[in-house]
């Protein structure tokens, strides 16, 4: 058995832990709660753009616009939503293997220093990391967009995707493939911003006029579309991190409490073997003496 002032640093090591996952739980919490609003703010953006391209729909024709032009895929373009920091239980490993599993030509940017350190690590083609702060303010995903679609008009990559943490609710977070470009026709077009406004939109019957015309509105939407879409990936991925991480603090503090009473225990334990030992001794001590 441990001497008692072992057991006394231990135990004075697991509190300083559980103070220490106490306050990162609830940093975590808090900050979860403010991505989750950032993220349902741009909810009503999005069911006014499906609201607008189901009225462009009957007045537009396949556009040529770059995004909706067909082309054969020879090297995928991946944009990987990662975290800067850890002790966010197995979020980032999830996303790693959604990575490992691209066996096809590819070339990646990264948004957070440990997706950055993996694609790095593993020798993966990687073209660019970027750091987004926890507010995500959107100038700095900006950046990461601008570059993803100018690699993919230079004909750099032929694809652009996400791979990212998809926020469902507290406890669940999906890893997620998102394909963004490009968009094979109008009508997919119109079916992925439908499902990302979280509703259908239904054709207007009345009678529109478009200034300058529908198909030039149809192709300002299109770079609108794929700002947003990305935008939102990375506001769903700050917050699963900020829940995945108060989750596992919140798991350590319950550990850590748990483990404080084992070693409450067993420091009650060898002090009072202690006791019993010297109430022997003394006895013995007399009973020798006598």
């Amino acid at each position: 058995m441990a001497s008692t002032r072992d057991i006394r640093r231990r135990i004075k090591s697991v509190k300083n832990t559980r103070q220490i996952t106490k306050a990162m739980e609830l940093v975590a919490a808090s900050k979860m709660k403010k991505a989750q609003q950032a993220a349902l703010a741009g909810r009503p953006y999005a069911q006014l753009m499906a609201s607008m391209l189901a009225a462009l729909a009957p007045h537009v024709e396949e556009s040529m616009h770059p995004f909706l032009a067909k082309r054969e895929v020879k090297v995928r373009g991946i944009l990987l939503v990662t975290t800067d920091k850890g002790l966010c239980g197995p979020l980032n490993a999830n996303l790693f293997k959604l990575v490992a599993d691209v066996k096809t030509p590819a070339k990646f940017a990264a948004i957070g220093r440990k997706g950055a350190q993996f694609l790095a690590r593993t020798k993966r083609d990687l073209m660019a990391d970027f750091q987004v702060h926890d507010r995500v303010p959107f100038p700095e995903v900006k950046v990461a967009i601008e570059f993803m679609v100018k690699q993919y008009l230079e004909g750099v990559i032929d694809t652009v995707e996400v791979i990212y943490a998809r926020f469902k609710n507290t406890l669940v977070q999906e890893p997620s493939v998102r394909p963004i470009l490009p968009l094979t026709s109008v009508a997919e077009f119109i079916a992925h911003a439908s499902t990302e406004a979280g509703a259908t939109a239904k054709p207007d019957a009345r009678e529109m006029l478009f200034e300058p015309s529908a198909q030039q509105v149809l192709e300002s939407l299109l770079p609108f579309y794929v700002n947003r879409t990305i935008y939102q990936h990375v506001l769903s991925g700050k917050a699963s991190e900020h829940s995945a991480r108060m989750v596992a603090m919140k798991t350590a503090k319950d550990n850590a409490s748990k483990l404080l009473g084992d070693l409450t225990l067993e420091y009650n334990k060898a002090r009072q073997a202690g006791i019993t030992q010297e109430i022997l001794e003394i006895a013995a001590a007399q009973y020798a003496s006598s």
